[in-house]
């Protein structure tokens, strides 16, 4: 059982940054960002394979920058230019298996508060 810990949400002002961390118990092939916002369905922000290839939701292309450091089992997401519709609470989720398919961990998530 992969355990996940997010970390790093908050309230900021548009405009500025935030970098959430989610620490894994082991290693995963896959790890990703998802986030809902309050009446919203969950949305995918970015995801990262074993390779490191990135992908990224349009709405954060340019502006979240996913990184992993697989000495530590952690996951990035450093968030620049942010949005008053970036606020959400933002989900840590990982799979054992390669990127593509459900993702079976999920994080409690780390609460993002964007005011304009």
């Amino acid at each position: 059982q992969v355990q996940l810990t997010e970390s790093g949400g908050g309230s900021v002002q548009a405009g500025g940054s935030l970098r959430l961390s989610c620490a894994a118990s082991e290693y995963t092939l896959c790890m990703g960002w998802f986030r809902q916002a309050p009446g919203k369905e969950r949305e995918e922000v970015a995801l990262i394979n074993a390779y490191g290839v990135t992908t990224y939701a349009d709405s954060v292309q340019g502006r979240f920058t996913a990184s992993k450091d697989t000495a530590v089992n952690t996951l990035y997401l450093q968030m620049d230019a942010l949005k008053p519709e970036d606020t959400a609470m933002y989900y840590c989720a990982a799979s054992t298996y390669w990127c593509g398919g459900d993702m079976a961990y999920w994080g409690k998530g780390t609460l993002v508060n964007i005011s304009s």
